[in-house]
């Protein structure tokens, strides 16, 4: 028989409290070859991250990419690794931060978040680990993903459900997949590129890079590519952008195969051959800043826009913690937890507590062991 994990002891009469699981991607533990091996290993075998046949997959993963790809890789983190570790982990952990302050406030009940990592430390489970130990009977899932992709936010259901199933008392579960249109989001992104206009200049261009998947997985039904294309169109809309003004790429493929068109690369060497002045590269879809913008945007495509004989690419930094960012992700979180007790405005501790007691008379007064 299976055996299902009961930690922390249930005890009656425990308070309860809301809990969010907020998850982005994840990160090597250092910018060392053997950290970013492990960390590829782990992330490249998830099969939702690479749709191919397994056995023909693993053998490229273990014969090719592993024994390569990460000294170059961990090249690339040395270039944006600070004092404090992963930009990525370091902003995360920001967001985090700073949603557990705004919830506090907005929700009448307890409310805790803990942040976790697809691939990496601190996990999914260790984040989960955290909810449980706090109470949490009913959770919100919240990945860091604005656009959909089976790629992203189809494994982090993947990992929440797996944990999950091995736990004897299941939470309720409201899972976010997506927020790709919502208004708070796209006037974050619109605020963020006016406050950079504002500070450095309006470049000539803005381009709105997102990051690729292969197009087997659009033409397979992912709706990741429809919700950029939204996104951009939004934005652009909110900016009051001529069509002429903007344009849209992708960036971060990985392999000889077709992914999402047109190229990054290949759009700022061609707007460079046609010696565009000052290109400003706007990351709708990364909550937060992290290898594919500090290193892949913000350096690689600099150079390859200057050396096309463009200008200056300068790069606007994700949302980050920003107060805009992490207000709508917190009101986000609130619609999603409607009707739950602690974000009721009647929800009070003193009577929470003496249901509480009330509660646990009642079970040992009929048996129970605590």
């Amino acid at each position: 028989m299976p055996t299902f994990q009961s930690s922390p002891p249930y005890e009656h009469g425990s308070p309860d409290s809301l809990g969010v699981l907020l998850v982005n991607l994840g990160t090597p533990d250092q910018p060392t070859p053997g950290a970013v091996r492990r960390y590829l290993r782990e992330f490249l075998s998830d099969p939702r991250v690479v749709e191919l046949p397994r056995a023909l997959w693993l053998l490229a993963l273990y014969g090719v990419v592993l024994p390569f790809r990460p000294l170059r890789s961990a090249h690339a983190y040395q270039k944006i690794w600070t004092d404090q570790g992963s930009p990525l982990l370091r902003i995360s952990e920001d967001i985090a931060s700073a949603l557990q302050e705004k919830l506090s406030q907005r929700f009448a009940g307890p409310v805790h978040a803990a942040l976790g990592m697809s691939y990496g430390s601190p996990s999914i489970p260790t984040a989960l680990d955290r909810l449980y130990a706090e109470g949490a009977k009913r959770i919100v899932v919240l990945p860091l993903y604005p656009q959909y992709s089976s790629t992203t936010t189809g494994s982090v259901f993947d990992a929440t459900t797996a944990m999950l199933s091995k736990r004897r008392w299941v939470p309720e579960l409201r899972f976010i997949n997506h927020y790709h249109d919502s208004p708070g989001y796209i006037a974050a992104l619109a605020a963020s590129v006016t406050d950079h206009w504002e500070q450095h200049g309006r470049g000539d261009k803005l381009l709105l890079s997102f990051h690729g998947i292969p197009k087997q997985t659009l033409i397979n039904g992912d709706p990741y590519h429809c919700q950029c294309l939204k996104t951009a169109r939004l934005l652009a809309n909110s900016l009051q952008l001529d069509d002429e003004d903007w344009l849209l790429a992708f960036q971060s493929r990985l392999g000889r195969g077709e992914w999402l068109r047109p190229y990054a690369d290949e759009t700022i060497a061609e707007l460079g051959r046609n010696g565009l002045g000052h290109l400003d590269v706007l990351c709708p879809g990364f909550a937060a800043d992290c290898l594919e913008t500090l290193e892949e945007t913000a350096m690689q495509n600099r150079d390859i826009f200057h050396e096309s004989g463009g200008g200056d690419l300068r790069y606007i930094p994700a949302l980050n913690a920003r107060d805009d960012h992490v207000a709508f992700l917190a009101r986000l979180i609130e619609k999603h937890a409607g009707g739950w007790p602690e974000s009721s405005p009647d929800w009070s501790e003193s009577e929470a507590a003496r249901e509480r007691d009330r509660s646990r008379e009642r079970a040992l007064t009929a048996g129970a062991e605590r």
